[in-house]
Order: structure tokens, then C-alpha cells, then sequence
């Protein structure tokens, strides 16, 4: 469908890799941990998302941060009754994620190995630099990708920023990724083209409806439907 090399801007975490299954079990023993007082494991949850929420404009998002928000979640369902040993757990459930090995979603080194000799192929992924690179790493899909960087965050100006600093036709460009807010609205939004490949576990504050804008979208269930259309 599009012979012609174009430059294929991709995502990392719930995209590449599987990533908020794991914050996802983190927080189910979380849940666990509280689960005895007067909350319901669902208001837990909502103080937990609200927490993140508000803090994440303030660092940028990974273990670390996760670990912190998981503190401060703790200290305030707890309401003074705070467990050391608690509250060290509840930080530790954040920590570990840090060296969680990474796991391929099925279909993507063979799709990349694919697209890598027909496209310029661009790895443009947010949240803590040092943890984000680890996973790249860990990965073993560096090779793949022409260029690597990672944001704070990702925005229409930041994705605009990207096109100009690398010379980017837009209408040729798209930008691959699992997350509304992130990956598909603001790509969209700055004119580019975007591919919305939805992942089950999408974190809950990247959830948005598709907004329209001046480039074209696409929306495929798997990775590997790339090599159908690229």
C-alpha cells in the first residue's frame, strides 16, 4: 500500500514491549496489602490514580515515581496507621519494576526486521531517561532504529519539534503507538500520520478518544499487520 520509504516514528512500552502488565500486578498486590480497612480496593485504586495524576507533571514516569506514588498512596488510605515494613513493601512493589526483564509483544522483532531495510525507522519513547534506555537495551531492538530518543513528554509541540529537528516530511511520517493521549491525538494534531495499534492494558491516564486531525489514521489489532500496509 505504501512502497515509497517513509520515516516510521514508533513507541516503546504496550507497544514494543509489554510494560503496564507489570505496573499492573504491581498494584494488584498493592491492593492486597490494604485490602482490610473500610475502602473498597476500587476507591484505593481511584486515590492511587488521582495521586499519579497529580504528579505527573512533576517527574518524569517510571519505577521510581511509581514507587513514590505508591508511598504516598499508602500514608494517606492509612490514616496514620502506618507499618513501617508497610509502607517499605508497598515502595519496593515500584522499585522492582526497574529490572523487570523486557517481553516482546509477539510479532514485533520479525515485523521490525521487516520494515527496518524499506523505512526510516525512529524510536520516540517518554518517561525517566536512564529507565527508558535500560529497556532499550534490555531489549535487544536498538538496532533496528536510525534514530532513539526520549521525552518527558510527548505532545503535539514536542512532536512537532521532532519533525522540524530531523527534517521530516509529515505527510510521509507516522507515528505508531498504543496510546491516545500520547502516541495517536498529539501526532495527529501536528500533522503527522498515525497508526493506533490498541494494547489491552493501556495505562489508565493515557486513555483518550481519537480526535481528529489533518493526517491520516490507521488503526491495526497486531504489530505485525504493519508489514501489510508499510
Amino acid at each position: 500500500m505504501y512502497a515509497v520509504s517513509q520515516h516510521l516514528i514508533m513507541d516503546a512500552d504496550d507497544t514494543l514491549w509489554e510494560d503496564a502488565l507489570y505496573f499492573e500486578q504491581a498494584i494488584e498486590e498493592f491492593l492486597n496489602l490494604l485490602d482490610r480497612g473500610t475502602l473498597s480496593r476500587q476507591q484505593v485504586r481511584s486515590i492511587l490514580d488521582e495521586i499519579e495524576l497529580a504528579n505527573s507533571g512533576l517527574h518524569p514516569f517510571g519505577s521510581r515515581a511509581f514507587a513514590e506514588n505508591l508511598g504516598e498512596c499508602y500514608r494517606r488510605v492509612a490514616e496514620g496507621a502506618i507499618d513501617p515494613e508497610e509502607l517499605a513493601h508497598a515502595r519496593e512493589l515500584g522499585k522492582r519494576l526497574l529490572h523487570q526483564p523486557r517481553q516482546l509483544i509477539p510479532g514485533v522483532s520479525e515485523t521490525l526486521q521487516y520494515l527496518a531495510p524499506r523505512h526510516h525507522l525512529i524510536l520516540y519513547t517518554k518517561g525517566h531517561p536512564v529507565e527508558q534506555s535500560l529497556k532499550v537495551k534490555s531489549s535487544g531492538l536498538a538496532i533496528f532504529f536510525r534514530h532513539i530518543e526520549i521525552a518527558r513528554e510527548k505532545n503535539a509541540g514536542t512532536y512537532s519539534e521532532l519533525a522540524a529537528r530531523l527534517g521530516l516530511d509529515r505527510a510521509r511520517t507516522w507515528m505508531i503507538g498504543n496510546s491516545p493521549k500520547s502516541d495517536i491525538n498529539p501526532a495527529l494534531e501536528a500533522g503527522l500520520n498515525a497508526v493506533y495499534i490498541p494494547h489491552a492494558q493501556t495505562w489508565r491516564l493515557e486513555h483518550q478518544e481519537i480526535s481528529p486531525g489533518p493526517g491520516r489514521l490507521l488503526v491495526l489489532e497486531r504489530f505485525s499487520e504493519l508489514r501489510q500496509h508499510f
